[in-house]
């Protein structure tokens, strides 16, 4: 893992060392960086990463992953990232990047690297290292299961270089409101860790995503009225599994005020499973696609939903653990 050892510090990195007071952005950075398996990361991704040759030699892994999940919390863009290390202090201390005597990546740069892990599916490893690692400190529960999808939203303007929308998004309705873009489905223990996730177009029906979002050693099941569906029941009671989505009514058979009473109850739990949505979503601010077609899209939603697991099971982390180092 790189360090800052022997790097001579400018006088502006001198005075914010030397400043009173930290700020939100400075915790936050430095309670991730204390908790983010580092090195089991790097391992994985090494093999694929370019060696030094006859051309520019290609600069530290492990700093362009540090910028890559800045680009993930704060929702910078390729160029945005570049601006953000020249101008903050904190994020460059994160990154390992000394102004006076390392080479800042430019968004080319930048660019190149997140290509590389969405061409070699490397994100999806990312995602199945942490909860792994989460799975072994006995912090994400296999007992149940909560299923539910959010919609992330594309440009539905036409006015673009194409003059045409995103082939790979489509429109769906909720409510009275139409939406265009993807569905992220996730499935997520009882308190809102996401194993299982799926990435579709908005107007994919969230039932037809509920198996790849069960791991298989459930016993108690929670969904929606989206996932209800009467052959599952009699199915998952068969296999001794506790079918608590919310059941759906219809106009000729409304449902019972005992039937709404009961899905308020299971609505209780369900509710959890959106943790990690309010993470991604309003702190990190996932909340739009940027890239075209599903793909890169999936591959932006499987780190995002990684790292807020490790967010929302950081204070059970222990701050100095072996696998940190």
């Amino acid at each position: 893992m790189e360090t800052r050892v022997g790097k001579q510090q400018t006088f502006a990195g001198l005075a914010w060392q030397n400043k009173g007071k930290k700020t939100r952005r400075e915790r936050f950075l430095a309670e991730m960086d204390g908790i983010m398996p580092w090195r089991q990361l790097l391992e994985f991704i090494e093999p694929h990463y370019p060696r030094a040759g006859k051309g520019r030699p290609p600069l530290g892994l492990e700093k362009m992953l540090r910028i890559y999940f800045l680009q993930i919390w704060f929702n910078l863009s390729d160029p945005g990232a570049e601006e953000a290390i020249y101008d903050s202090e904190s994020m460059r201390r994160f990154a390992r990047v000394e102004l006076s005597e390392d080479t800042i990546p430019d968004e080319t740069t930048i660019l190149n690297f997140r290509h590389l892990l969405e061409e070699h599916e490397l994100t999806r490893r990312i995602f199945e290292t942490i909860n792994g690692l989460l799975e072994g400190k006995g912090l994400l529960l296999r007992s149940g299961t909560i299923v539910d999808a959010t919609i992330i939203a594309a440009p539905s303007s036409t006015k673009n270089g194409t003059e045409s929308r995103d082939p790979e998004m489509k429109q769906t309705r909720k409510g009275k409101n139409w939406h265009f873009g993807m569905k992220v489905h996730v499935g997520t223990d009882k308190r809102g860790v996401v194993h299982s996730l799926t990435v579709t177009h908005a107007a994919t029906a969230d039932i037809t995503q509920m198996n790849a979002l069960l791991h298989g050693q459930e016993r108690t099941v929670f969904g929606d009225q989206a996932y209800w569906k009467k052959a599952d029941r009699e199915r998952f009671r068969a296999a001794g599994v506790r079918y608590r989505v919310n059941r759906r009514g219809t106009k000729q058979r409304p449902l019972t005020d005992h039937q709404k009473k009961i899905n308020r109850s299971r609505s209780r739990h369900r509710a959890r499973g959106e943790h990690a949505f309010r993470i991604v979503k309003q702190l990190w601010g996932f909340t739009k696609v940027r890239y075209r077609g599903i793909a890169k899209n999936a591959a932006r939603a499987l780190t995002s939903f990684a790292l807020a697991n490790l967010y929302l099971m950081r204070k059970w982390i222990a701050p100095h653990q072996a696998w940190c180092l």
